[in-house]
């Protein structure tokens, strides 16, 4: 018998998330995810009347065709899966692994060119900006350990953090947008942390569900050669495989000049060095999940952390909210702010909108964890 939160789940992502109706054609893809999960993910969008695809992949399989990837099956890949993206109106990932390192040992060259060739005309080609998408990670054993927690108290957490009532997030959210999109200059403090931008002109867009799960974050995007400053992250952020500590970038007009990551200071310009929008910023965005707290290495979930924001290298998405900046990298980077984790402030314009993790403005505090959650 299915359980009965995957029901539930399923249900969010067909009708909240994607909102199929039978004039969708929906691609299911789906990575070492149980199948009887897969197979109820299908009844319940098929009960909308959408017609479905299934893709089901492999993180052991994916590794392997990946560590002999050449140009021309990367470019054969590419073709194959942006004409599948192209016949969908909607597209649900799912994505478990029993090892979030698996493709560790992939060549950083390869990993490059799969991005250039692979990850540009599929994913922000097509997937990204023509489709009603959702991406959400799945609750598995590798996934509890980074969180440190046993695999049941995982599968709690993870059930009621992407379930919550999206419907009243994205109400407390739209005050943030509204501030969001009349504001010019952004200044950011912290532990380590002093840089200045503008988000004139660019947009917001709150997220609450629709698509990623779990949700609750509204981003912008800098003007692209505004930023000046420090920005030192305090969340290990897992990339490509490889996990990143005490991320540090000296940014000047808008460029990072300087990056450092520890002992994976090579490895981390080297993704920079991916094309000449790598060093730019493509997204800025505040989280505020109530129940998302701590970092477990995920980005899906880390973003999402109440009290924090992220800062995004490489890709920005389409107006509004985005700049223009193009690459085939987008690395979302996370800062937590409260008090526990050395606390920080965000400005909009000279006035105090966050500080220590709780927004401050009395028409935004019902972003704040005792009252969203």
């Amino acid at each position: 018998m299915i359980d009965p939160r995957v029901t539930k789940l399923a249900e969010l992502l067909c009708t909240h998330s994607c909102k199929l109706t039978s004039d969708d054609k929906v691609l299911i893809h789906a990575f070492d995810i149980p199948e009887e999960s897969v197979a109820e993910i299908v009844r319940i969008a098929q009960s909308k009347g959408a017609q479905v695809a299934v893709r089901l992949e492999s993180s052991l399989v994916r590794r392997q065709l990946m560590l002999g990837m050449t140009l021309e099956n990367a470019r054969t890949c590419a073709a194959i899966e942006k004409f599948e993206m192209e016949q969908m109106t909607a597209y649900i990932a799912l994505r478990g692994s029993n090892n979030y390192a698996e493709s560790s040992d992939v060549p950083d060259e390869t990993q490059q060119m799969w991005n250039l060739e692979y990850t540009i005309p599929v994913v922000f080609g097509v997937r990204v900006p023509k489709t009603k998408w959702v991406a959400l990670r799945w609750p598995t054993s590798s996934m509890a350990q980074q969180a440190n927690m046993s695999t049941p108290a995982f599968e709690r957490f993870y059930f009621d953090v992407c379930t919550l009532d999206y419907g009243k997030m994205a109400e407390a959210a739209k005050p943030l947008k509204d501030l969001m999109d009349r504001t010019d200059r952004v200044h950011i403090k912290g532990p380590g942390t002093d840089f200045s931008m503008s988000i004139k002109g660019i947009g917001s867009v709150p997220c609450a569900g629709e698509a990623n799960i779990p949700d609750g974050e509204c981003f912008s995007a800098p003007v692209l050669d505004s930023v000046n400053g420090v920005v030192q992250f305090n969340t290990v952020s897992l990339y490509q495989g490889t996990e990143f500590k005490d991320i540090r970038y000296v940014i000047k007009d808008g460029k990072i000049i300087e990056a450092t990551a520890g002992a994976n200071t090579e490895k981390l310009n080297q993704i920079l060095d991916t094309d000449a929008g790598a060093r730019y910023f493509g997204e800025f965005a505040i989280g505020f999940n109530p129940y998302v707290l701590h970092p477990m290495k995920d980005t899906l979930f880390d973003e999402k952390i109440a009290g924090s924001f992220h800062f995004t290298p490489g890709n920005a998405y389409d107006p509004p909210g985005g700049n223009g900046n193009k690459s085939a990298v987008h690395w979302d980077t996370v800062m937590i702010q409260r008090p526990e984790y050395g606390g920080g402030e965000i400005w909009f314009d000279d006035i105090l909108i966050r500080k220590d993790g709780l927004f401050t403005l009395p028409e935004l505090q019902a972003l704040n964890p005792e009252n969203l959650g």
